[in-house]
């Protein structure tokens, strides 16, 4: 059997802060697909996960030691990006050899219980450098800044697979550029412009009447885009969404919401999430200077997420209708965001308020999101929990 086994040694997760406090990196999703699926999809393979010995190990999770089962194993870099150039150079991989990139680095590496020599050691026997370019992520603003080519690759796999529904006449569309439908998608009365970019809809995903698309545009199965939707690329709209108002080059993951109007750009939403009608995020400063967020893992805990840089929002936390965030604002996990004026560039985990004084009370907390959870008909899970409790306790 072949199988991924995705490693974040030497990814530096932290640097992904918030969305890695929740999830590995292979979990985040960016373009059509999280880098998990785009890593199954073009290899063909089931994955796992290397067990890191932290609060987020799961089922998936395997230690490399004696007991790892017989079969070929491709470790792959968890931040890393798959093309069919990659691909490729990485089937091609014998056991014990080891695919290296220039920027990247290690990016790949094919080995069999054989070359274990202990708990996580493993035997190289050759390097191989790989010339081509290589996408990786390292800071959260990569996520927007990197999903046009997300987009494009994921819709190109997805090409290769199966044929587009049909699109419905009702709709304009401009360009010559791809429009693809899922099974069961509903497009009617819209205008879609493919000019610079392809526009995806899932399966079982709506477009209300009326909405305004330029692609790269991505809109995940069973997400709706409300009625009057003005949306620039590249953005996506994951599984399980509900989005409208003016939204340009975000990600909003999955199972999150920001349903009416408000602007929305250079951006990424956790899963979970809740904008309230008339939030509105700045993407850019009044000087046009650098836009610095806050990055625990950087010198003086921020970093530089270049002139364009809006909101990034960790998984469960909500605002209050009509906040306003400021430019380049980083939200923890799991608060909620409300007060008067323009928030604060931090707000810590678990916040009530925009202030980050006052703690959210962690058993009400999770009530909140269960109630939240319950409106797309899902559960808050043990594991979730557990989560949750850890980042509670010590973030």
């Amino acid at each position: 059997m072949q199988s991924i086994l995705f490693s974040e040694e030497y990814c530096h997760p932290e640097n992904l802060f918030p969305f890695t406090l929740t999830r590995r990196i292979q979990d985040i999703r960016m373009g059509i697909f999280s880098i998990r699926e785009k890593w199954e999809l073009g290899l063909q393979m089931p994955s796992f996960d290397k067990w890191e010995g932290d609060y987020k190990e799961s089922d998936r999770s395997l230690k490399i030691d004696g007991d790892l089962a017989e079969g070929d194993y491709f470790l792959v870099h968890a931040n890393i990006l798959p093309d069919p150039a990659l691909i490729e150079a990485i089937k091609k991989l014998q056991p014990a050899e080891l695919l290296v990139h220039e920027k990247a680095g290690a990016v790949a590496f094919h080995f069999t219980k054989k070359e274990v020599t202990g708990l996580h050691q493993i035997k190289v026997d050759k390097v191989v450098q790989y010339e081509a370019s290589v996408l990786f992520i390292k800071n959260p603003w990569d996520i927007f800044s990197f999903n046009d080519d997300a987009i494009r690759l994921d819709l190109n796999l997805i090409m290769q697979l199966r044929r587009s529904a049909a699109l419905s006449g009702t709709n304009r569309v401009i360009g010559d550029g791809t429009v693809f439908l899922e099974e069961g998608a509903q497009v009617e009365h819209c205008l879609l412009n493919t000019q610079n970019g392809p526009i995806y809809i899932g399966k079982d995903a709506e477009v209300m009447e009326g909405s305004c698309i330029r692609g790269p545009f991505a809109l995940g199965e069973k997400a709706v885009l409300k009625m009057g939707s003005k949306i620039y690329g590249a953005t996506t709209i994951g599984p399980h969404s509900i989005a409208g108002g003016e939204i340009k080059n975000s990600v909003i993951m999955g199972y999150s919401n920001k349903a009416h109007d408000g602007y929305l750009g250079d951006a990424v939403i956790g899963e979970w999430c809740n904008l309230g009608a008339g939030t509105s995020a700045s993407n850019v400063k009044n000087n046009a200077a650098p836009v610095f967020v806050y990055h625990p893992a950087s010198a003086g805990g921020m970093g530089n997420a270049g002139i364009k840089c809006g909101l990034l929002m960790g998984d469960y936390s909500r605002s209050a209708i009509n906040s306003s965030f400021n430019t380049g604002t980083v939200v923890g996990v799991s608060s909620s965001v409300f007060g008067a004026g323009l928030s604060p560039k931090y707000i810590p985990n678990f916040s009530w308020g925009a202030d980050g004084v006052r703690k959210y009370e962690f058993d009400k907390a999770l009530r909140d999101i269960r109630n939240w959870k319950s409106f797309k008909n899902a559960e808050l899970q043990p594991r979730e929990e557990n989560i949750l409790k850890y980042i509670y306790d010590n973030f």
